[in-house]
């Protein structure tokens, strides 16, 4: 091979190599996104989600984004549709659809599901109007009450408390509305209960309390409660605090967990980087300044709740990096 033919391949290799490294360097760098699916913008979902997404954001590597939806059921669907990469979902919603049993029975098991952290825990609250005159949940027989709407989580909690307390779908005039329609109505007196099921303090509750609107949370307590609880090892006894409301005194209720799950098929680089940035200091500082229900959402509880559904491998290697796993 002639020296000056073999001089033009060296050159035209070093080309193609410094191109293939650049398409290398280009790939390996390439901005990663994530969307989560949260919940009404009433809700707590929604601001929490835009919390941890602002915080954890870090573009151009990272590109997290927080968007409204329906709720748990309707944001695992979302997830095994590949319409969203996560979702914020309630403990029960999760486990169920996860192991196609409860509200999924019958469908195909979401196996591809995979957990990020348990958040905090979601109380249920159940609103209703003082001129009501509604004193326990028995006293909603006959009544108008917004379970929420299809795609909720709080509609599928709302179902199972009215049955532990003996009551049904003929027993009570459903209505089936987001929590900030419910609230709207309940102003105008159209409604007399609405269920929500969301960490505290609620935006929509929040509102409706402060307007001076006469409410009054119900207490979701004793045999029936209980059974509840036993019954559906997600639920918990729980209280929201006196003052979380206007003129709203403590209130004991139950509360499930709301769990971060992703898919499977989010790349585990991609999930390690949103977990680690999850705990860290700059997402600390912005769940305790921006938001009540921020300061519950606590790494040393990141874990509790998830056996229903296995943590993604991005986690998992995070989780164990930090003590948390062995």
């Amino acid at each position: 091979m002639s020296s000056p033919f073999r001089s033009k391949l060296v050159a035209a290799g070093a080309v193609l190599g410094g191109l293939a490294l650049a398409a290398g360097l280009a790939f390996a760098q390439a901005p990663a996104f994530l969307r989560i699916a949260t919940g009404s913008t009433t809700g707590t979902y929604y601001p929490i989600g835009r919390l941890i997404a602002g915080a954890i954001s870090s573009p151009p590597e990272l590109a997290v984004t927080a968007v409204a939806s329906s709720g748990s059921v309707d944001n695992v669907n979302a997830i095994a549709g590949g319409s969203v990469e996560s979702g914020f979902v309630q403990a029960d919603i999760a486990y169920w659809a996860y192991s196609a049993t409860g509200v999924f029975q019958g469908r195909p098991p979401m196996e591809e599901l995979r957990s990020i952290a348990n958040l905090y825990p979601e109380s249920v609250h159940l609103v209703v109007r003082k001129a009501a005159n509604v004193q326990s949940v028995a006293d909603l027989k006959g009544k108008r009450v917004s379970l929420d709407e299809p795609g909720s989580g709080t509609l599928l909690n709302a179902k199972a408390i009215l049955a532990a307390f003996g009551l049904g779908d003929r027993d009570i005039v459903g209505i089936y509305m987001s929590s900030e329609q419910a609230a709207v109505e309940m102003r105008a007196g159209a409604i007399d209960a609405f269920f929500l099921t969301s960490g505290f303090p609620a935006t929509a509750i929040a509102d409706l309390a402060s307007a001076g609107a006469g409410i009054d949370i119900l207490p979701i307590t004793g045999a029936p409660a209980e059974k509840l609880t036993r019954d559906f090892p997600f639920f918990a006894a729980d209280e929201i605090p006196a003052g979380t409301y206007r003129d709203v005194g403590a209130v004991r209720t139950v509360a499930v967990g709301a769990h971060w799950v992703t898919s499977s098929k989010v790349p585990a680089d991609t999930v390690y980087a949103v977990t680690r940035a999850l705990w860290s200091d700059k997402t600390r500082a912005a769940l305790d300044a921006g938001h009540a229900k921020g300061k519950a959402i606590q790494k040393a509880t990141a874990l509790s709740g998830l056996q229903g559904v296995p943590l993604h491998p991005g986690a998992e290697r995070f989780y164990r990096e930090a003590g948390l796993l062995k």
